[in-house]
């Protein structure tokens, strides 16, 4: 008890996870009491549970888990963040409660699930439950089936996605355990309430009997629909609704709400899995199917019918396979081949159903041409095919293929064509089939019921037949008014025949037998497409509203009487059943000849008629007694004005037919001219056009008018049209009809005539607009512009609201679509199609079609102009335009971008050419016109989008937003298609007032767009938001987030919210009245807004004998006991080239390249087809699960057969190593440390089978790879280096290191880090050869790491460089380029550390342990420098402390000496403010705080005794940013140079000096001069000190000769512009600067060594001819420098090492070329190079050939044979010929055995020199040589060694002299800091070091000097200061004051 009551005590939450039950079970009754309370679903008190809700369903004791479970159950209902526990708590209740005995717990479990669906997470449950399904536990299986179907028959087929259920369904049944079996069953049943009969495709290869039982339950199932019982949080409005519904009893549908309860029709096509074909197509498919012998094509085409028979096909380019099929259609002599190729088009058509929309039209005009053969097996494939074709496609796009065989020749073409749209007419409704489609095929028909050949007769009567059913007669009898009663009755009994496919019992008509099973099995599996395209055709052709008015005789009595086909009465019946109506005197005085009794007897009838009953009006008896002698030729107006009344009283009040009409209408014709009659004419004309229909009635007129040839007539009829046009309105005018007739009056001699038939045309414009212009753009340009003239008068008017047939019309609005459509066609939005169109389908010609896809682009342009001349020559063209869509499909990715402009203006052209035919391209040629919105440049993308319009405006936005396209181009991550398709849609999609349901496809896509990395992509998309909810709704769209990661939809629900408040309305449905309005006023996207909402069409109800049918379906390999056998196999299967067949393939863009940020569903898919050939099917199912856990046993099985079946391995390598790829983007560590695990033991194996991967799987995976070296933890970082180790074993280190430059890009600063360090070992143990693609370039990328913000990657990246330091020695200083101040001095400070390091590490034993890769950061024996990273900083200060104790008063070289300032009281005075600074900083001896400028003491040379380290420090300041700092350094200098005694200190120094200079004089030219800020007289008094220090130091010979050539160079290049640079002119006194500066370069030239100052000037030449960015002035200049230098060359030449000279020479001209110097604008620089040659050729003779010893190649030399022509001509001259030419003999020979033995020498010495022992003796007998032979040249010796060599060697020398001249004062230590200096050794290299690279050099070795310094002092100096930082710190402080008080 005393346990008790300690857990009593404890907080709800707390016993809840204590370890005894019974403090559980208390926990969890008090929590389930504590849910049933909390009120606030939102309250934090939730909060505190969510991690232990698993724990309450998974607790291991009963009693209390059954408590946990109640309290779960209530904190699921309750709690508003009960979604996130979702994954875990069904996992939980699957994995430990459905196996519980107590049904009591399963009871909980299953309610758990099913609340979780309840509150929006059906997803998640139904996953869990179906890995249920795979647990061995038979129990479980049992209880997550049975959960399944409870959630299924409570939600519906709605919530639960029945597809993965499904899929599963066969393995179920396949169970050892009957109770599984039974449940099985059970939700099977329970499914197919729901889906019916698409159940049973998957389900055709289970047992039989089971089978059978299902289907004896499936019959005993209710034929209604079932309905939702249970519904989310999100559907209480539907929960409400079904609760009044059974409160009530009724169960009847509520309109379009019902929908929404009840599932849509599932298609079975829907739950198969599609089927990749392309890639198993026989590899020599292509050339087969053209082979002669037809076996070969046989073979190949059983083979792609095999492949086609699956009945679902994955989506891809089948264009060349469907050009194939259709090639073989057409062309083919044996017609067995041609029956299987159309079988095989069937079976594409159907298993890629809309997808195969874009070929359809390609393949329609074979098949139907192709139908004249005889053979019923032939015949019978062919309508398999073009049914299945058909389904794929509408109507509208194959109308006028179909059109254009009805008049074939051939009565087979003809029969076949008329039964195809029989049976396509079955699929459509009235909405579907529009009278603007089924008009053209009517007119056909009844061409073809009056063929000579029966069987033509008859199926042209059944499809009319069919569209009588479909449409009704209403719609059609308007077509067949010219049938006669015998024909008219054979359709109508052909229609009572016909089943829809939609009605009960869903057969089709027998069609005399020949629709075969196959087409019912389309039929049935196609019902899903049926409606979509159902759908597509809703909305027929553009409208533009509906028209007010409507057709008079429309009435519904008139409908019933059928007044439009009225039978003619004779003669006597008239007169009998007048006589009936009108009063006998009447009719007695209608023929008499007093005109006074016949206007007597009209009054009379005109009485009767006001009286008579519409019911009982003749009227077709009563006309033709008016129409009775003298009739319409009355001579008496006033009889002939009441005649004419009274017709118009007939047409009025009775029902007036058009048979009536006819016989008046000529009559009216006749009078409508008359002056006296003419009005009363129009009156009873208008009468009739109410009565009959306007468009009718003016059609006949119109036709009447101009048969007869009186003016008058002709122009009144005009005149009354145009009146009545605006009457009645324009809708359903037939313009076609009489536009012929309006062009002859416009041709008329009668003025009033033209001027009536113009009068006519305005009106019309208001009503067609700008199109009604195109039918007379042939007319002559003056009555053109009469036209254009009315035509603008009209503009921006309004047609005006029509005021006749409105009456009626409103007394028909009862929804008849037929009359609807009547009103319509013919109609202005037909005006399109009233154009006279061409069709240019033979003059897109094969050779036209070749040349646009030829390979130039040139022809290619060519051949893009003859189809824009076809175009423009044709004007208006029909549809069929051949070949020419892929064409110009493949042009609009040419790489030729004007190409892609061109095309896009073709389109464009198409587009306003062929109208609203247009649709019919949309999907071949339209969408690649959105790819183009893609392209990188802005112009193109402009035409794309303008192009794109101008297609919309024709089509309408239905056909682009249907299908996956969009979607899928919205897909791919370009930004600039993003971007330009968000803005697109933003702008169409408010205008439309119904979108197709595919536009939901959209939507994921559009919410990766929201998080798109491009700012532009992320605006349209938030732009586009509010106009893709205003179509779905704002609950789709916030359904379709719960797919997105939580950070995303937490982000996404917010924009959501955002766009909800801004969701523009939908545009309203236009007004009836509307129609009055002109085409032209609506907007182009409005079009296609009609017609789109629903339509009747269903298929729940249809038969499944049909799908029954399907055949050639094999049942799939079945699972169980044969993969248990199979997993014993070899699990590597070796593919004979297959790897090298994937290369080619990638190579050829065939797959897609293994290249992407994170791996997408197309790469994985890619990857598993390829496996597929290369794994049994059980593993490649479980590296493809989604169970991490699959892919760690995968990978085991992998391991343990990876060494028996290496070479299969081997063989798929590549795919390995890609699927490893993936794994690296998993976030789960296990199976990425088995991965690990496997590829280092790949690696292993491939190094010992001696295996180089390509560069085909390098590529794939080592990205990947590097990826994973900057992951978080240690664990994999340390596998990955491993690996990285084990890689340069398999594949070049060298092609690794670029791999690892790319991964040092990445944003992880581990990764960058990481990368660094490997590169660093690679360096290391390969040298600097592996560095790619070249030392410098990845050496500069490397150093731009050196200023990271991260501490390690700027460690990494010292090291790396420190590693190419001890590889290249000095010379790294030049790879790395320029480096910042404070980086270099890192890296300098870096490289002494690893110097220092390097010697000492060597002695000590322990250097072999140190290369073992013991540390994490090291892979390739790296030095374990990272691991000090974190404690360098104490490191540091400890070794500082250490130091300050043992000599705490070494001086520093830049420290302030306090005791000279302190005792020297005169210069206290010139001291400027000290810097405040903060001096703990001084204790960090790592980083240098920046040197703050001050004012040196004239006195330098005192302080520390002139010592070297002092003149550095002055030479600093010279090239300071502050001009007052540089004058003053400046100025000292000048004080020791003019003071003889004091000018030797300089030297050692000059380089130094004049580097420092040059950089002062740069700075001034780039900078002080453009400052505006600082005054010229500074910078002129800067310039003054300089050229004066110049003047000095160079009027000392001595000190003068010891510039280097570079350095002479660099500063003759700074002297040269400052010469030139005229801003100097400005200064005051600028001319006398430039007088200096000209007698400063005089100086140099004379006093500097003259081998150094000519080989700078030639390199300097040199530089400047290269540049075209310098001013020719400069090398001009350069040249007269020369030429002074060729003039005193006489005095000169003994001084100068010709050798070097000539060497410079040879470079120049290897530069410069004779031909290419000659080429130059001037011949100056020729002349030059040819008077220094001739001079010293001159001056040395035929000597000069010996001094070319340092050109390598010097036969090649062009320098050489230039010599030896001047040698040669002066020989000549000389007249000395023999004599010298034996003295010279002598000499060489002399000279070759003086040679050979100084070669013996000097090798030998430099042998003691390298070895160990004798180095220093070796050094001791070069010195002791050079001062015995001071012009021997070692050049030879040294040219192929070491740089570091080289300064050993220099620095050596140096010391041994200074030992010896006694010289103190020179350090050895600043031996290093002139490594090029000194001439002697400067004239041993012919390479010209940069002064720049110098300087980087020369800073490194101020240091080492200041530090050599400090030691040697540290010896001497007494130690009086305080040992320790504190004292210092103070000490320090107090003589600060002091120095300011002695100022003060």
């Amino acid at each position: 008890m005393g346990d008790d009551s300690e857990w009593m005590k404890l907080p709800i939450d707390q016993k809840c996870e204590h370890k005894i039950w019974k403090a559980r079970l208390n926990g969890y009754e008090e929590a389930l009491k504590l849910f049933q309370k909390i009120e606030d679903e939102k309250s934090p008190e939730w909060g505190k549970y969510l991690g232990l809700i698993k724990k309450f369903v998974t607790d291991s004791n009963a009693v209390a888990q059954l408590k946990g479970l109640e309290a779960a159950l209530a904190f699921i209902e309750n709690a508003h963040v009960a979604g996130k526990t979702t994954g875990e708590v069904v996992s939980g209740v699957v994995s430990k409660v459905f196996n519980q005995p107590k049904a009591r717990a399963k009871e909980l479990g299953t309610d758990i699930c099913l609340t979780y669906i309840e509150i929006e997470k059906a997803e998640i449950v139904q996953d869990e439950l179906i890995k249920g399904l795979d647990n061995k536990n038979p129990k479980i299986v049992v209880a997550c089936v049975e959960t399944l179907r409870k959630a299924l028959c409570e939600f519906g087929s709605k919530i639960i996605t029945l597809k993965p259920v499904v899929k599963v369904l066969p393995k179920l049944f396949e169970s050892r355990e009957k109770a599984v079996r039974d449940e099985a069953k059970l939700l099977a049943v329970e499914i197919y309430r729901w889906i019916r009969d698409a159940l049973r495709t998957p389900l055709q290869n289970i047992n039989s009997v089971q089978l059978k039982e299902l289907e004896e339950e499936w019959v005993k199932l209710p034929p209604a629909a079932p309905k939702q019982t249970r519904f989310l949080r999100s559907q209480q409005d539907l929960k409400a609704k079904f609760e009044q519904q059974q409160a009530a009893g009724g169960d009847e549908a509520d309109g379009d709400d019902d929908d929404e309860v009840e599932a849509a029709p599932v298609d079975p096509y829907e739950l198969l899995e599609a089927v990749e074909i392309l890639s198993k197509l026989p590899k020599d498919f292509y050339e087969k199917i053209e082979a002669k012998k037809w076996q070969e094509r046989k073979e190949v085409l059983e083979a792609v019918e095999a492949l086609t028979k699956n009945p679902k096909l994955e989506s891809g380019d089948y264009g060349d396979l469907a050009r194939a099929l259709k090639k073989v259609i057409g062309k083919d002599a044996n017609v067995m081949l041609v029956a299987m190729a159309a079988k095989c088009l069937a079976g594409l058509a159907t298993g890629l159903r809309k997808k195969f929309g874009t070929y359809a039209g390609h393949v329609v005009p074979t098949i139907l041409e192709k139908f004249k053969e005889k053979k019923p097996q032939v015949v019978q494939a062919l309508q398999e095919a073009i049914d299945a074709v058909f389904l794929t496609t509408t109507l509208q796009n194959i109308s006028e293929d179909v059109l254009a065989v009805m008049d074939n020749k051939n009565p087979s073409i003809k029969q076949q064509a008329s039964l195809f749209l029989a049976r396509s007419f079955r699929h459509c409704t009235p909405s579907t089939l529009p009278k603007s489609v089924l008009k053209p095929f009517c007119a056909a028909f009844l061409k073809q019921v009056n063929d000579s050949a029966p069987e033509v007769r008859d199926a042209a009567f059944e499809a009319l037949g069919t569209a009588m059913k479909v449409v009704g007669e209403k719609a059609v009898n308007p077509f067949l008014a010219d049938v006669d009663k015998l024909k008219l009755d054979k359709i109508k009994e052909c229609a009572d025949k016909v089943e829809l496919v939609g009605k009960k019992g869903g057969e089709s008509c027998s069609c005399k037998g020949i629709i075969g099973s196959f087409v019912k099995s389309v039929i049935f599996r196609q019902s899903k497409l049926i409606c979509s395209i159902l759908y597509e055709q809703a909305a027929g052709p553009p409208k533009k509203g509906k028209p007010a008015s409507a057709p008079s005789a429309k009435s519904k009595k008139a409908s019933d009487t059928k007044e439009t086909v009225e039978t003619e009465l004779s003669p006597e019946v008239c007169e009998e059943k007048a006589a009936a109506v009108l009063p006998a005197s009447c009719m007695q005085l209608l023929d008499s000849g007093n005109w006074k009794e016949r206007l007597a007897s009209m009054e009379e009838f005109q009485r009767a008629v006001e009286q008579m009953d519409k019911s009982e009006m003749p009227c077709q008896a009563l006309v033709k007694m008016l129409a009775k002698k003298p009739g319409w030729k009355e001579t008496n107006f006033q009889v002939m004005q009441m005649k004419l009344h009274i017709v118009g009283l007939i047409a009025q009040k009775g029902s007036f037919s058009k048979t009536s009409a006819l016989v008046v209408l000529d009559g009216l014709v006749d009078k409508i001219g008359d002056v006296k009659c003419g009005s009363n004419a129009k009156e009873a004309l208008t009468a009739i056009g109410e009565a009959c229909s306007l468009p009718w009635t003016a059609e006949q007129v119109v036709s009447m008018a101009f048969t007869q040839k009186n003016p008058k007539n002709q122009a009144e009829t005009l005149n009354w049209l145009a009146n009545a046009m605006k009457e009645f309105g324009f809708a359903g005018i037939n313009v076609k009809a009489f536009i012929n007739n309006v062009k002859t009056a416009l041709g008329a001699t009668n003025p009033a005539v033209r001027t009536s038939a113009i009068t006519l045309l305005g009106v019309m414009y208001l009503y067609m607009g700008a199109p009604l212009r195109m039918f007379f753009e042939d007319e002559k340009p003056a009555l053109l512009s009469q036209i254009d003239a009315e035509f603008e008068k009209m503009q921006g008017q309004s047609p005006p609201a029509p005021i006749r047939g409105t009456k009626k019309a409103g007394a028909e609005e009862e929804g008849d679509a037929a009359a609807e459509e009547e009103e319509v066609d013919g109609g202005a939005g037909d005006i399109m199609d009233l154009l006279p169109r061409t069709d240019i389908s033979d003059k897109i010609t094969s050779d036209m079609v070749s040349k646009i896809s030829d390979k130039n682009w040139k022809i290619r342009k060519e051949g893009l102009d003859e189809v824009a001349a076809v175009i423009s020559e044709a004007k208006f063209i029909q549809a069929n335009i051949g070949e020419l869509p892929m064409a110009l499909k493949g042009r609009l990715n040419d790489s030729n971008k004007l190409l892609v402009q061109q095309a896009l203006n073709i389109l464009q052209q198409i587009a306003t050419a062929m109208g609203p035919s247009l649709k019919q391209h949309v999907k071949n040629l339209g969408i690649p016109v959105i790819t183009v919105l893609g392209d990188s440049k802005s112009n193109v993308r402009a035409a794309a989008l303008s192009t794109l319009n101008a297609w919309v405006e024709q089509t309408g936005m239905k056909e682009w937003l249907e299908g996956e396209d969009l979607s899928e181009e919205l897909k791919k991550e370009n930004p600039f298609l993003r971007q330009e398709i968000l803005g697109w849609l933003a702008e169409k999609l408010p205008t439309l007032r119904t979108v197709p349901a595919d536009l939901m496809l959209c939507v994921p896509h559009l919410y990766a767009c929201l998080e798109d990395r491009s700012g532009d992509v992320r605006k349209k998309a938030q732009d586009a938001l509010p106009t893709f909810m205003m179509h779905l709704g704002y609950e789709k769209m916030s359904k379709a987030t719960s797919k997105l990661k939580p950070a995303s939809k937490d982000q996404v629900v917010g924009m959501l919210e955002k766009a909800r408040a801004v969701m523009p309305a939908k545009p309203e449905a236009p007004a009836k009245a509307a129609a009055s309005k002109p085409p032209a006023s609506s907007t182009p996207a409005a079009k296609p807004a009609s017609g789109l909402c629903t339509f009747p069409l269903t298929t729940a109800n249809m038969t499944t004998t049909s799908w029954l049918g399907v055949v050639g379906k094999k049942p799939p390999v079945k699972a169980g006991a044969k993969d248990e056998e199979d997993k014993s196999g070899p699990i590597f299967i070796l593919v004979p080239n297959g790897k090298e067949q994937r290369i080619k393939e990638e190579k050829a863009l065939k797959i897609l390249k293994w290249n992407f940020i994170t791996p997408r569903d197309e790469y994985v898919e890619q990857l598993k087809t390829q496996m597929s050939t290369c794994l049994p099917k059980w593993l490649q199912d479980e590296l493809f699960h989604f169970d991490f856990q699959r892919h760690v046993k995968a990978i085991g099985a992998m391991i343990e057969h990876m060494e028996a079946e290496c070479e299969a391995v081997i063989g798929c390598l590549d795919l390995i190593l890609k699927w490893f790829t993936l794994r690296f983007f998993d976030t789960n560590t296990s199976v990425l440390m088995k991965a690990l695990e496997f590829l280092k033991l790949l690696f292993t194996m491939l190094s010992r089978k001696n295996y180089q991967l390509n560069d085909y799987e390098a590529s794939s995976f080592i990205p990947y790879l590097i990826l994973k070296v900057g992951e978080s933890k240690d664990v994999v970082r340390k596998d990955v280096r491993a690996i990285l180790t084990m890689l340069c074993k398999v594949y070049a280190a060298s092609k690794v290191f670029p791999f690892l430059m790319e991964g040092t890009k990445s944003k992880n600063s581990k990764q960058r880090c990481e990368c660094l360090e490997e590169l660093g070992c690679l360096i290391e143990n390969f040298g600097m050869n592996v560095c790619q693609p070249t030392p410098a370039k990845a050496l500069k990328e490397i150093a731009v790491h050196i200023g990271d913000r991260d501490t390690t990657v700027r460690n990494a990246a010292l090291n790396t460089v420190v590693a190419a330091y001890n590889a290249c020695g000095d010379q790294v200083f030049k790879l790395i380029g320029n480096l910042s101040e404070k980086e270099m001095s890192m890296l300098e400070e870096r490289i002494k550390r690893s110097a220092k390091k390097t010697p000492a590490a060597s002695a000590k034993p322990e250097r072999p342990q140190r290369e073992q890769p013991t540390n994490p950061n090291s892979t390739f024996l790296r030095k374990p420098a990272q691991e000090e990273v974190p404690n360098k900083l104490s490191q540091a200060r400890a070794q500082n402390a250490h130091l300050e104790q043992s000599a705490p008063s070494i001086p520093k070289e830049f420290q302030l000496d306090l005791e000279v300032f302190e005792n020297n009281h005169t210069c206290a005075s010139d001291i400027p403010d000290l810097v405040q600074h903060k001096l703990d900083e001084v204790l960090e001896p790592v980083m240098i705080p920046e040197r703050k400028m001050r004012s040196v003491s004239p006195h330098f040379d005192d302080i520390h005794n002139s010592s070297a380290s002092t003149i550095n420090f002055v030479i600093s300041q010279v090239a300071s940013g502050d001009i007052n700092t540089s004058i003053q350094a400046l100025a000292q200098i000048d004080e020791v140079l003019r003071q003889a005694d004091k000018a030797e200190a300089m030297s050692g120094h000059i380089d130094q000096f004049l580097i420092a200079t040059f950089m002062q004089l740069r700075l001034i030219y780039n900078t002080h001069m453009a400052d505006d800020r600082l005054d010229k007289k500074d910078i002129f008094k800067l310039y003054s000190c300089i050229i004066g220090n110049m003047l000095s130091l160079f009027s000392m010979e001595s000190l003068a000769r010891e510039a280097s050539m570079g350095v002479l160079k660099d500063l003759m290049h700074g002297l040269i512009t400052l010469m030139l640079d005229t801003r100097v002119e400005d200064i005051e006194d600028g001319q006398q600067l430039i007088r200096s500066v000209n007698l400063l370069v005089v100086r140099v030239l004379e006093k500097s060594d003259q081998t150094n100052i000519l080989s700078a000037l030639l390199v300097l030449l040199q530089d400047s001819l290269i540049s075209t960015a310098g001013s020719p002035m400069f090398s001009e200049l350069v040249m007269k420098c020369l030429w002074r230098m060729i003039r005193f060359l006489p005095q000169t030449i003994n001084s100068i090492n010709l050798d070097r000279i000539l060497l410079d020479v040879h470079n120049f001209m290897k530069v410069f070329p004779k031909e290419k110097l000659k080429q130059l604008k001037s011949d100056v620089p020729h002349r030059t190079l040819k008077t220094l040659l001739h001079t010293l050729c001159r001056l040395t003779g035929a000597k000069i050939l010996d001094h070319m010893s340092m050109i390598e190649n010097r036969n090649e030399s062009e320098l050489e044979a230039h010599l030896r022509r001047v040698v040669k001509h002066s020989a000549n001259l000389s007249g000395l010929k023999s004599d010298k030419s034996t003295e010279k003999g002598a000499l060489r020979s002399d000279d070759k055995v003086i040679k050979a033995k100084v070669s013996d020498i000097l090798s030998e010495i430099f042998k003691k020199i390298g070895s160990k022992e004798n180095t220093k003796e070796g050094l001791t007998e070069l010195y002791e040589y050079k001062q015995k032979y001071s012009d021997a040249d070692l050049e030879p010796f040294l040219r192929n060694t070491s740089q570091f060599f080289q300064s050993y060697v220099e620095r050596g020398l140096r010391m041994i002299e200074s030992e010896r001249e006694g010289k103190g004062r020179i350090q050895t230590s600043t031996g290093i800091l002139f490594t090029e200096d000194r001439p002697p050794l400067s004239s041993l290299r012919p390479s010209v070091a940069s002064s720049t690279d110098m300087l980087h050099s020369k800073l490194s070795q101020l240091k080492e000097s200041r530090e050599h310094f400090q030691q040697e002092q540290s010896h001497t100096h007494s130690p009086t200061r305080s040992s320790s930082p504190a004292s210092n710190l103070d000490d320090l402080k107090k003589r600060l004051e002091r120095i300011k008080s002695n100022r003060q």
